[in-house]
């Protein structure tokens, strides 16, 4: 049987798409999530199939509401300007639609706030996985000078009439909360109509020939782990060493944490220095293999960490993807 004729059979199905092994598409992604096609994923990845998230286990209301008046009160920064909701809009994705955000007396911030939607199903948080749990990781931003430029978190406490310790539990349990069901959430339920031809078509790219599922699998959509996609810039002003800043390893010069994708479509611009501004130029970076680590200024190859930038992850690889294969991916990740 033709692949021609079986188009046209599931056309007139109602089952329209590409045909995959002799298969309309949808008909293969119809079936329980352990019958889809075979994800195109390299020896060693643990890989876990893409499904519905549900939400995390919800903390004491009385603690959320405590974290989320904290959320939206300036008076956690020094100037009294700023809050967490400055750099973490809710209309905005939970980040903002700026490479950086503004902290106190108008400081530009390091890097791109990540958004917040599902950030406590997270195994690491901040770009270089400095905090060790989403409750350290709110009181960060209090005493770093780009932010909120506290001078302690003791003066933040004296001035709440809350220890440390309480702020951070509080606005860890908010962001317990900012969790939405999503199209694909939907359609990994069984509501398969949730999902186009054109954003199935992007789903199968997205697990097989693109390789995404590499990194971002999982209910998730993330490996929780640390890459180097060839963007830490070392010699230039914009130099951002990532991980390495924690550890001072070698091999974690230039990676940064898997982000997940769960609303991406909603927190442009991306990456941790918030250089691509669509999409389109992230799965660009992907389909060329990555970013160009090289530096040809003068001196910058004598340094030892110039050679550690040079291993980028193995997982990237120049891909053949058309503009139709981009355009069906962008479709898939807005049902994220």
């Amino acid at each position: 049987m033709s692949r021609r004729w079986l188009t046209a059979l599931a056309i007139a199905l109602g089952l329209s798409g590409p045909v995959v092994a002799g298969e309309p598409l949808r008909a293969l992604y119809e079936k329980p999530a352990n019958q889809w096609p075979a994800p195109w994923v390299d020896e060693g990845v643990a890989f876990v199939e893409l499904g519905a998230l549900p939400p995390p286990p919800a903390p004491p209301n009385h603690l959320v509401q405590l974290g989320q008046r904290l959320f939206f009160d300036a008076r956690l920064s020094a100037s009294g300007h700023v809050a967490c909701a400055s750099c973490h809009r809710p209309d905005q994705g939970w980040t903002v639609r700026t490479p950086t955000a503004t902290g106190v007396r108008g400081a530009p911030g390091r890097r791109n706030p990540p958004g917040l939607q599902d950030v406590a199903t997270r195994a690491h948080w901040a770009w270089d996985g400095a905090a060790r749990s989403l409750a350290e990781q709110s009181l960060r931003p209090l005493t770093d000078p780009r932010e909120m430029a506290n001078a302690s978190l003791h003066a933040v406490g004296r001035r709440m009439a809350l220890s440390p310790a309480r702020i951070g539990e509080a606005l860890a349990a908010f962001q317990h909360t900012l969790h939405e069901r999503s199209r694909f959430d939907r359609f990994a339920q069984g509501e398969h109509r949730a999902l186009t031809d054109l954003e199935l078509q992007g789903l199968h790219l997205f697990r097989t020939s693109a390789r995404c599922a590499n990194c971002h699998f999982g209910p998730t959509l993330s490996d929780g782990r640390f890459h180097n996609l060839g963007i830490a810039f070392v010699g230039e002003p914009s130099q951002d060493l990532g991980r390495f800043e924690v550890t001072r390893r070698c091999e974690d010069v230039g990676r940064f944490r898997t982000a997940s994708l769960r609303g991406v479509s909603r927190t442009a611009p991306y990456m941790h220095h918030g250089l691509f501004d669509s999409l389109q130029g992230v799965l660009n970076l992907y389909a060329r293999g990555g970013g160009d680590p090289r530096n040809g200024r003068a001196g910058v190859a004598a340094d030892p960490l110039y050679a550690c930038a040079q291993r980028l992850s193995p997982h990237l690889k120049p891909l053949p993807l058309s503009a139709a294969d981009i355009a069906a991916l962008q479709s898939f990740l807005r049902t994220l």
